[in-house]
């Protein structure tokens, strides 16, 4: 179902017998996400799910490696900042 604004759609993806979904095809245009993309799935107990580039993270592991955490998380302690963007890094290099 899209959404009256523009920019934006909704529906419901089912999960398979072996716990994947499908992006529709609508989304997979908007982001002009292809096979062979990476995306990091994100999930937290009480905030939720999420979906992003994996090339977006990479982005922010390098801001907060040249030292700019505090901008990006400022109620963030350095050392948090920087094991996010290890572990972010972690996960890029089992992609490759």
């Amino acid at each position: 179902m899209k959404s009256p604004d523009k920019g934006k759609f909704m529906t419901t993806v089912k999960i398979g017998p072996k716990g994947q979904i499908v992006i529709p095809k609508e989304i997979r245009e908007m982001f002009n996400l292809t096979p062979g993309d990476s995306l990091l799935f994100l999930a937290d107990a009480e905030k939720g799910m999420a979906l992003e580039r994996l090339s977006v993270f990479n982005h922010i592991a390098d801001v907060i490696f040249k030292g700019k955490g505090k901008e990006l998380y400022p109620d963030k302690t350095q050392e948090d900042s920087l094991a996010f963007a290890k572990h972010i890094r972690d996960l890029s290099k089992e992609e490759v």
